[in-house]
């Protein structure tokens, strides 16, 4: 290899570097495939020969590895991929932190950020009252809003949690449908309780849902309350008009915080009708306490392909874009 150098660093003795490495060496290919470098292991001695710029950041990357064990933290694909996109990007100066971040435990199992954009969104709702998640599917934004949820109740930050969607499909007027309310709604609302479930107990869930600290509603039926001491997230806003938007916006009352997600390039509104999220994005950006935060392809956390489908149908929308 011409122009290469080598550098050289040392993992820790008290680490185990099959955790460092994987079973099979996986982790530590999936260093070798990201960088232009080859990586010899001997005992805890790494050496990386390669272009010097290039051997700096998997020593980056390996060191940020010992941080997260350090935290207590196991390595797998996601959270070592996420490390090596953010040393490659320069994105922050500790990718341990970042990932080791925790918006909430449930059952021994932590649900933290595995992006910089996700933590960004994080350290938003903490430090806003009216936060907006914008992004493609499989970015986390309702997930990591109804975990910040969660975690408001059990710390007696508020009193009770109000998850809320538009119900487009059904043009909102449940009336119409057959059957009991919750038979009206529950095709819409489900996303919500699935996630709910991977947060709490359901028992835990029918208690909250029977003494109303829980409660799972149609956006319709935010209408004319003021919501005081709640955490409210309404999901899918993409497919709220500026008329639902801004009631929905107008209901919060004193010691509540509310999460908006949405992605803008999926409305379902009938042809014609402008999305709420769309304008409330010119409206409220000079507004203190309001924060937006743009979630992107990179923040896509399923499976790889996702991430590129998102990425290919993005492109495809600003090429026709140009076109027209």
């Amino acid at each position: 290899m011409s122009g290469t150098a080598q550098v050289k660093t040392s993992v820790p003795g008290h680490h185990n570097m099959v955790s460092l490495l994987g079973t099979r060496d996986e982790l530590l290919k999936l260093v070798e495939k990201a960088f232009d470098v080859d990586i010899l292991v001997r005992g805890n001695d790494i050496t990386v020969t390669g272009p010097e710029d290039e051997g700096r950041k998997v020593v980056a990357v390996f060191d940020a590895f010992v941080q997260l064990l350090d935290k207590g933290q196991g390595l797998d694909e996601a959270n070592v991929s996420a490390t090596i996109a953010m040393i490659q990007g320069a994105e922050h100066p500790s990718p341990a932190d970042v990932l080791s971040d925790e918006a909430l435990s449930h059952r021994g199992k932590a649900i933290r950020p595995k992006t910089l954009g996700q933590k960004q969104y994080l350290d938003a709702i903490r430090e806003n009252t009216v936060v907006f998640g914008i992004g493609p599917a499989g970015t986390g934004k309702t997930y990591l809003a109804m975990a910040m949820a969660v975690l408001a109740l059990k710390r007696k930050d508020v009193n009770r949690i109000i998850l809320t969607r538009p119900a487009v499909e059904a043009g909102e007027r449940l009336g119409f449908l057959p059957g009991t309310l919750a038979e009206k709604i529950d095709p819409y609302l489900r996303p919500l309780f699935d996630a709910l479930h991977d947060m709490m107990d359901a028992e835990q869930i029918a208690l909250h849902m029977e003494r109303g600290t829980i409660e799972v509603a149609p956006l319709a039926y935010m209408r004319g309350r003021t919501i005081n001491d709640s955490f409210i997230v309404l999901d899918e806003a993409q497919n709220t008009t500026p008329e639902q938007m801004k009631m929905f916006l107008t209901r919060l009352g004193f010691g509540s915080k509310c999460v908006v997600t949405g992605d803008i390039t999926q409305v379902d509104l009938p042809s014609g009708k402008l999305s709420g999220l769309r304008l409330v994005r010119d409206i409220l950006t000079d507004i203190e306490g309001v924060r937006f935060c743009e979630l992107t392809a990179r923040d896509v956390v399923r499976h790889r392909i996702v991430q590129d489908i998102v990425e290919a149908y993005s492109a495809w929308d600003d090429a026709r874009e140009e076109r027209h």
